[in-house]
């Protein structure tokens, strides 16, 4: 299988350079497959160079620390920084060297980059069978075969998905809890309120019973339809229950007792009291004012 990686990398470099997708544009510098890499000289890239450990052991240096690698590490060399690989009986690897283009990526991409010339781990072992060594030999089987029809446009796209998953591999441990996939779990778990409420207005919906539903506390669902929506959690409650009454009074005949209850309201005259207080009319007059304003008809 080793012959194949080594004619695929050979078409790699021959085709697949420029790689874009979702925001980024990456320039790889080489694609590199080598059946036994020994020792090499200390030395550093101006670029990221990414290394998979197919077979062997060894030592990756960096300055004056040494790390063990070995069959499924993957190690990271980042730009600028001094490294060396190694090995008395030589490793079987597979390699690729790449940067940003910042002139044609977002924001986003950019600070992502940056981070990962900063991150702290970049050296992994990693399961063969998980999906970013597994497109990693895709790629280069794919690029050993004949050409055909569809053989550059699949190169890349298998190539764009492994870049990506690099980046996502030694970045996401400084990008997961960033502001925005919190604030994305925050709308998750509103969204869950808000559909619970919706479906159980007949019920207490008391906030503790709630947020422990949610396994969250009552001070953070709390929070969350302060910040998010601009009204407390019993002021929303309160406004569903107006609006499902309403909604009732026009489509139903239910009696107002059976529409309170419907609504959640402990009894009739605090319902009335309450939907008073928001439509400016009873209950009733509501009901009378709607069936009145279906039934009017204009004549010319």
């Amino acid at each position: 299988m080793f012959n194949k990686f080594i004619a695929g990398k050979i078409s790699l470099n021959e085709y697949v350079h420029r790689i874009k997708n979702n925001g980024a544009t990456f320039y790889v510098n080489y694609w590199g497959a080598i059946l036994k890499h020994y020792d090499n000289l200390p030395h550093k890239h101006s670029f990221f160079e990414i290394c998979y450990v197919l077979d062997g052991h060894g030592i990756y240096m960096e300055g004056d620390c040494a790390y063990p690698i070995q069959k499924n590490t993957m190690f990271f060399s980042r730009p600028d920084v001094t490294h060396q690989i190694q090995s008395e009986n030589g490793l079987s690897l597979v390699y690729v060297g790449f940067d940003l283009i910042e002139s044609e990526s977002s924001k986003e991409w950019i600070h992502k980059i940056k981070e990962a010339k900063q991150c702290s781990e970049f050296i992994i072992d990693i399961d063969k069978d998980e999906a970013l060594p597994m497109i990693w030999k895709s790629l280069l089987l794919q690029a050993a075969k004949a050409e055909h029809t569809f053989f550059k446009e699949i190169l890349e796209n298998l190539a764009s998905s492994l870049i990506l998953l690099i980046v996502e591999t030694f970045v996401p441990r400084i990008e997961y809890h960033n502001d925005k996939s919190i604030h994305k779990k925050s709308c998750i778990i509103l969204n869950q309120a808000k559909l619970l409420i919706k479906d159980n207005l007949a019920s207490s919906l008391k906030l503790t019973e709630l947020a422990a539903h949610l396994h969250i506390s009552s001070r953070h669902l709390s929070r969350l339809f302060a910040s998010e929506l601009g009204v407390s959690y019993t002021e929303y409650i309160q406004n569903e229950r107006i609006q499902k009454a309403a909604m009732l009074l026009k489509t139903t005949d239910l009696s107002i007792k059976d529409i309170a209850e419907e609504t959640g309201f402990s009894n009739i005259h605090y319902f009335t009291r309450v939907f008073h207080s928001a439509m400016d009319c009873s209950p009733g007059r509501f009901r009378t004012l709607y069936t009145k304003l279906k039934t009017i008809t204009y004549k010319d």
